[in-house]
């Protein structure tokens, strides 16, 4: 025969020191999600577009650049440039096709762009006007242009084209400056090389080659590498995202097609100067993407590069018994992007 024997109640210390345990971890299970760069595991940080997705982006970008020539009458021979200007945009980014192999087209609608620079007060004062309304043309004809960029799986920037003939119709002292800088915008924006081919943990640094040969749609010469380090986890608008800070250094050669026959360095070349360029870049920044799809919601990115120009004189030139002639452009940008789903 059995005997059903009521089980006797735990003792008080003990059944406190079970609430306790429950409560502790009732409060680590509330704390964990809200916890910014705390959460462990690996993740996979990754672009994966959706066809009709919308971003929309606000960006501030402002450009210094100084100027050295050897010998200084050597500038003579360029037409004025600016060496301080700023961008503010706000773009409407559309996934328009996703194809196979994971890259997609995206269309960017310029909703507000706004350009200022300091090219009036470096021309002389009948010339002046003249670039206060070239200035102003810049932004009225950007401003609901349409252009379409095209990057790889890995958001790495291949080519954008359209705008109705926007470059042509710019004035030759703002159209490689500003098309640098739209290309600058499209790379920040998609993360250009920032993903890892694997699940990285928090700390995790890994290297990306930024080599890629000239080009039709970027007719330069690239060689560089990217370092990039998963910070941990935040939120950006209610969005889980990865934070990421990377840091970059390139050397652009520029192939013969490069320079059109109107930018600057091409009018050296139409005064029997050779013209022998490297532009060496360097930059730094941090980046929170999105972790369901990776797509960038914020970016804060610096950069530093420098142009310097060897060149070689076919005639006597008159300020000078060498040969060989120098010219330095170095530039500093600075760029801030936000982001916001629709």
């Amino acid at each position: 025969m059995y005997r059903l024997e009521r089980e006797k109640p735990a003792p008080a210390r003990q059944r406190f020191r079970s609430v306790r345990l429950v409560s502790a971890l009732a409060l680590l299970t509330l704390w964990a999600p809200t916890s910014a760069l705390a959460w462990g595991g690996k993740v996979r940080l990754t672009r994966r577009y959706r066809s009709g997705q919308k971003m929309v982006y606000a960006t501030k970008m402002h450009t210094k650049a100084v100027i050295h020539s050897e010998p200084p009458e050597l500038q003579n021979f360029l037409p004025p440039l600016p060496t301080n200007f700023s961008l503010q945009q706000q773009n409407t980014v559309t996934v328009k096709a996703v194809h196979s192999d994971g890259g997609a087209d995206l269309e960017n609608h310029f909703d507000k762009f706004e350009f200022q620079s300091d090219l009036a007060d470096r021309v002389p004062a009948n010339f002046r006007d003249p670039a206060v309304s070239a200035q102003q043309e810049i932004s009225e004809h950007v401003a609901g242009q349409d252009i379409v960029a095209h990057f790889d799986r890995n958001g790495r920037l291949l080519g954008f084209e359209g705008g109705e003939g926007l470059f042509e119709q710019l004035d030759p002292a703002y159209r490689e400056a500003l098309r640098q800088a739209l290309r600058f915008f499209f790379q920040q924006v998609e993360g250009d090389r920032l993903y890892p081919e694997h699940p990285v943990k928090q700390g995790e640094t890994w290297k990306n080659k930024l080599d890629s040969p000239a080009s039709a749609a970027y007719p330069y010469n690239v060689e560089g590498e990217n370092t990039l380090r998963y910070v941990g986890k935040t939120k950006a608008g209610g969005v889980k995202a990865a934070v990421v800070e990377f840091s970059f250094v390139s050397v652009l050669r520029p192939a013969p097609a490069a320079f059109g026959k109107a930018e600057p360095l091409a009018r050296l070349e139409s005064h029997g100067l050779g013209v022998d360029v490297r532009i060496e870049g360097q930059g730094k920044g941090r980046v929170q993407l999105a972790l369901d799809d990776g797509r960038v919601l914020q970016n804060h990115a610096t950069t530093h590069q420098t142009l310097r120009a060897r060149l070689k004189s076919s005639v006597p030139l008159p300020f000078t018994n060498s040969q060989t002639l120098k010219l330095e452009v170095q530039s500093d940008t600075e760029m801030d992007v936000e982001s916001a789903s629709r």
